[in-house]
């Protein structure tokens, strides 16, 4: 029974932690609303099983290297209150994991929407 319990705890902090990363960032409310949309235009221009899997592919990697750059920011800021240099560079280069991931998604996004937009309007 203990391991069913320890689950469902294991469970509810996760979904916690979601909450806390809504409510409490702004970036990660962007790219949730950014990904949703991204969605909705796939259903709407009828995304093939394979263009699906690179959406999901990319719009949970751009969430899960938010979550990580969250954890990283927080980490950094308990242990090195004060601004130092390599407190710094880990948090810069968090972000900059972020960033790349959403160029990244950028690309794929218009290269899975981009023709079949064109072709709407063809």
């Amino acid at each position: 029974m203990e391991t069913k319990h320890s689950l469902f705890k294991s469970f509810k902090f996760a979904f916690d932690g979601l909450e806390s990363a809504f409510t409490k960032g702004r970036n990660f409310r962007i790219q949730i609303t950014i990904g949703a949309f991204a969605v909705v235009l796939g259903i709407l221009l009828k995304l093939s099983v394979p263009e699906w899997l690179d959406l999901v592919l990319v719009i949970s990697l751009v969430l899960i290297l938010e979550l990580v750059n969250t954890v990283i920011e927080a980490l950094v800021d308990l242990v090195s209150p004060e601004i130092q240099e390599k407190a710094k560079i880990a948090k810069d280069v968090a972000a900059a994991t972020v960033l790349l991931a959403s160029i990244g998604s950028v690309i794929i996004g218009a290269l899975l929407f981009l023709p079949k937009l064109l072709n709407l309007l063809v």
